[in-house]
């Protein structure tokens, strides 16, 4: 079993940023992708960004664009997201997912279906 751990959220006024980080826990674990997805009171659960393993090509939600970038760190199994110009509408619980390389099937990036594994979640708040 892979355990995906994030850490890095808190609390930031608008305009600020914070760096999230997500680590699996098992070193023998070879992913596919990585990705971070969101999710408020109001809103279902949505996709923000994901990078493949292989290649580092990189997909964004469009609400998240030239904001937020994500990044990876081979040797450690982990992957980062930072967040930069942070509005009250990011304000959400961020999750951490991950596609294992054995998976079946295409690879769609903002479909939650598509990743096997999923972190806690980690509360990221903007004050206006």
């Amino acid at each position: 079993q892979v355990r995906l751990v994030e850490s890095g959220g808190g609390l930031v006024q608008a305009g600020g940023s914070l760096r999230l980080s997500c680590a699996a826990s098992r070193r023998t674990f070879t992913s596919y992708a990585m990705g971070w997805f969101r999710q408020s009171p109001v809103k279902e659960r949505e996709f923000v960004a994901a990078i493949r393993w292989t290649d580092a090509n990189t997909y964004y939600a469009d609400s998240v664009k030239g904001r937020f970038t994500i990044s990876r760190d081979y040797a450690n199994n982990a992957v980062y997201l930072q967040m930069n110009s942070l509005k009250p509408e990011d304000t959400a619980v961020y999750y951490c997912a991950a596609r294992s390389i054995d998976a079946s099937g295409g690879y769609y990036p903002p479909n939650p279906r598509n990743y096997d594994y999923w972190g806690q979640g980690i509360q990221v708040t903007v004050s206006s």
